[in-house]
């Protein structure tokens, strides 16, 4: 059974309270130059903003008041912001992607073929392998490389620049900041991490935009944003979810949720969790990275804090949709 453990790079800075707009100052970490046209956003939304020429940024957070926020530049790590104040500007310094790899020239007819090959893999692993993930593509696809010469178990790639995915099926234009991606042979067992910034096409007809909206529906329906505003608003039994503990016991939101603020509630439970979808019988399984699991109304939860096994991971990029879908 294959896990999919979603791992991103979170640097925390420690701020004091909330407000409605954040501004800041983005620099490498090495240089301390500013860097430009980095892009701020909430990761999974349509929110963003970039930085000006001296890394300056302002990014409204009125919508999404206790949501991380995220900074992705080309060419460097992805952090992610937390606690935001009205307090003194932000800085951010951003850690360069460095890759130790051989310089290859994907040329040769050998060489070509082990890319293709593991572009593949890649593809199958990243997008996914349902319906909607043979309606993408990625543009861009010259802009990821592997490590090719390399005698380990496992398949690494690497991408510098934010992969451009058309998702022709649910309408989405899609820019991932790929972290990380390793691809385990002996297992097939697989992890990437990242952040990723929706675009929809505000041209579309009427009737396009139709089939969008229902295409978006299905994928929606059973998925892990699903199931957390299900969660939220105690409403699990209605939307089709039971959880249960490995033995067969049922649980209640009162077994399962904290709430600290009403903007934070937590998912806390000492044992490993079985997740039943009643709509087609899928059983998907929760195992806890940390004590406590941070989620949002909108679907969002923290991806550190949990390693999914089952079904619900066979939903990946081609999948996604942004927490504003529905709301």
């Amino acid at each position: 059974m294959r896990k999919f453990i979603p791992l991103l790079f979170f640097l925390n800075f420690c701020l004091v309270s909330y407000n409605q707009v954040i501004v800041g100052t983005i620099l490498d970490k090495n240089t301390k130059t500013p860097i430009d046209f980095a892009n701020v956003y909430f990761n999974g939304t349509f929110i963003r903003t970039a930085s000006d020429r001296n890394g300056n940024f302002r990014l409204d957070i009125s919508k999404n008041p206790a949501m991380p926020v995220t900074v992705s530049a080309m060419g460097y790590y992805s952090i992610t912001l937390t606690d935001f104040s009205a307090g003194d500007p932000i800085l951010v310094y951003m850690i360069p992607k460095v890759y130790k790899l051989k310089e290859v020239v994907v040329n040769a007819k050998s060489l070509a073929r082990k890319k293709k090959r593991y572009m593949v893999i890649f593809k199958n692993a990243f997008l996914g392998s349902t319906e909607n993930a043979k309606n993408c593509s990625i543009a861009n696809e010259n802009d990821i490389t592997f490590n090719y010469f390399s005698k380990k178990d496992t398949l690494k790639a690497f991408a510098s620049k934010p992969i451009l995915i058309d998702n022709r099926a649910l309408g989405y234009k899609i820019s991932f900041y790929l972290d990380k991606f390793e691809y385990n042979w002996r297992d097939d067992s697989f992890c990437f991490s990242g952040d990723i910034i929706f675009k929809e096409d505000s041209t579309l007809e009427e009737s396009k935009k139709q089939v969008f909206r229902e295409k978006r529906r299905e994928a929606y329906f059973g998925s892990r944003m699903h199931f957390f505003r299900a969660l939220w608003n105690n409403e699990l039994e209605a939307e089709g979810f039971k959880i249960t503990t490995l033995t067969g016991k049922k649980l209640y939101y009162k077994d399962l949720v904290f709430q600290k603020d009403s903007l934070k509630k937590f998912l806390k439970y000492p044992k490993k969790l079985c997740l039943h979808y009643l709509e087609t019988d899928a059983v998907s399984y929760l195992y806890f990275n940390k004590k406590e699991v941070y989620f949002e109304k909108n679907g969002y939860f923290d991806p550190l804090a949990i390693e999914w096994v089952g079904p619900i991971i066979d939903q990946r990029i081609a999948d996604s949709l942004p927490y504003e879908f529905g709301l």
